[in-house]
């Protein structure tokens, strides 16, 4: 009897130690599950000091800078084209000082070559820059290195892919989100999207990964997007057939893509299936990084060609429309931007994106820049993306 008295007041003493334990004040902060770390990379506590930072763009944007600015690497994990569990990097930009409730910003980055390059580095050929001076305007800050840079530069970039690119954006934001709630950084709930280049394609794919697969998780206010590649069978197809002007420059990263979706793909094709020689040769031993100083059209097998151009090549021809981010219905506002004088990436990926939305019933609006090369359009989407964030708060 005496045993099973003592065995009630055990029971009993650890139920109160149990409810102590999950009141407030003593209850288990929840375990991240996409934050790995994270780790302050610099710190601007003036906006003098921020400008200073900023070089020659300083100079230009001085009037606009409100504070300063903490910048961030975070480690997370996130999945690989493959499914498997990795983790990568992204950089952080935090406003100091600003007493408001914020905005979240998510900036995809354009093409980059060097992993010194990547936003997590903050260096000065980093998009992380650009991320920092949108923080002390009174944004929170998230840039995604995607994968193959920063902790994951082992791993082979996601170029140009749809799922890969938005599954590494938004499992960064994820990230942050935690990093918000363990920091008590002062977030008013709010999200919002952009990106240029390749940043503008990954931007639209993150986008649409957020309203298909996220539910309420989100509040998303509007999106910017400029000069990507949207269109992918409509670009393919005049790659293949059609001189490239923007060629010698261009033409590796157009093999880029390629050959990602080679591989993504598990097409696994030798480069003699696409290319001729003396071309194939030079692909199949350096890859994206081959010395071709031609339009990419004079470089394709006939074989290939046609079975872009026919849509005969099954498998490659599914894999690439895997990657068309152009014809669908945004339910959150979005402003394109594009140069009709853009030889890397040309007007009609945009155009075709905004006629297939509309006629979807999107509200969807687009700026053009006449004369705008892929470099030009720039300035036009950055202070379009700055001025559509404000109307749209």
């Amino acid at each position: 009897m005496m045993k099973t008295y003592k065995r009630v007041i055990y029971a009993f003493v650890l139920f109160v130690f149990v409810l102590n334990g999950c009141k407030d004040g003593g209850e288990t902060a929840p375990k991240n599950k996409y934050l790995v770390s994270s780790t302050l990379v610099r710190e601007f506590a003036t906006k003098d000091e921020v400008v200073r930072s900023l070089g020659t763009l300083g100079a230009q944007v001085a009037l606009f800078v409100r504070s300063g600015v903490k910048q961030y690497r975070i480690v997370y994990k996130t999945k690989n084209t493959d499914g498997t569990e990795i983790t990568a990097s992204g950089g952080l930009a935090v406003p100091i000082g600003l007493t408001e409730s914020l905005p979240l910003a998510s900036l995809q980055h354009g093409t980059i070559i060097n992993d010194a390059d990547a936003p997590s580095y903050f260096g000065a050929n980093s998009e992380g820059q650009i991320g920092s001076f949108l923080a002390t305007t009174g944004y929170i800050v998230a840039m995604p290195d995607y994968i193959g840079y920063g902790e994951s530069k082992n791993l082979p970039h996601s170029y140009e892919h749809r799922e890969g690119l938005a599954t590494a954006s938004l499992d960064f934001i994820r990230a942050v989100k935690e990093f918000i709630a363990e920091n008590k950084v002062n977030w008013n709930n709010s999200l919002y999207l952009t990106g240029y280049s390749e940043g503008g394609f990954a931007t639209l794919s993150l986008f649409k990964k957020i309203q298909d697969e996220t539910g309420t998780e989100f509040n998303l206010k509007a999106v910017t997007a400029g000069s990507g590649a949207y269109n992918k069978t409509e670009s393919f197809r005049r790659l293949v057939s059609q001189p490239s002007s923007a060629a010698p420059s261009s033409t590796n990263l157009y093999i880029w893509v390629l050959l990602t979706y080679d591989r993504i793909y598990k097409l696994n094709r030798p480069a003699s299936s696409y290319f001729k020689e003396p071309f194939a040769t030079a692909v199949q031993t350096n890859k994206q990084f081959a010395n071709i100083s031609t339009s990419l059209h004079l470089t394709v097998t006939d074989a290939f060609r046609n079975g872009v151009i026919n849509a005969t090549d099954t498998p490659l021809i599914n894999a690439i429309k895997d990657n068309d981010v152009h014809d669908w219905k945004p339910a959150k506002p979005l402003k394109l931007f594009y140069g009709d004088a853009d030889d890397l990436v040309p007007g009609f990926n945009t155009t075709t994106t905004l006629a297939a939305m509309k006629a979807r019933g999107a509200n969807v609006e687009s700026k053009l820049t006449p004369g705008g090369t892929h470099g030009s359009t720039i300035n036009d989407y950055l202070l379009g993306t700055f001025e559509f964030f404000s109307l749209n708060k």
